[in-house]
């Protein structure tokens, strides 16, 4: 049996993170206003939890992969998908899990240039047996990989 399964990242402003990866990775940002509305109207959650234009909640933003199925109900992704959720403390120490981004040895370069005006910075470049990629941090110090 397999799972269905969403990467979650911890960070400071889910928002900016998910504007960030959405255009690193290609991918969507999510529209959750239906099912905002829907809450807002039931008076499950009060205009304190929801972004003023009402399309995401406070503290929590996803993108999704632009060909993958989603809730219409919801605006939820249902297949490939990172959610950042905002959280009190501060990102301390190396992440224990990264993403790898594949851009090819032909593109990489080109990739590296476009994530740093995006807002990433390059940590290291890494060149060993079998592996070159750099090392890169998105805006909020989480590193990642661009091979």
């Amino acid at each position: 049996m397999t799972l269905d399964w969403k990467l979650v990242i911890d960070c400071t402003d889910p928002h900016a993170q998910a504007a960030f990866w959405a255009e690193a990775l290609g991918y969507e940002v999510e529209d959750n206003s239906v099912l905002v509305g829907r809450l807002l109207a039931a008076g499950v959650v009060g205009e304190e939890a929801v972004t003023p234009d009402r399309t995401a909640f406070r503290t929590l933003r996803a993108v999704r992969h632009p060909d993958d199925p989603f809730d219409p109900d919801s605006g939820t992704g249902l297949g490939r998908r990172i959610l950042f959720q905002a959280v009190p403390e501060p990102k301390a120490g190396k992440n224990r899990l990264h993403i790898d981004l594949h851009a090819g040895p032909e593109r990489r370069d080109a990739e590296v240039d476009r994530l740093k005006a995006l807002g990433a910075t390059v940590l290291r470049t890494v060149r060993e047996p079998g592996s070159h990629h750099v090392t890169m941090a998105d805006p909020e110090g989480n590193e990642f990989d661009v091979q």
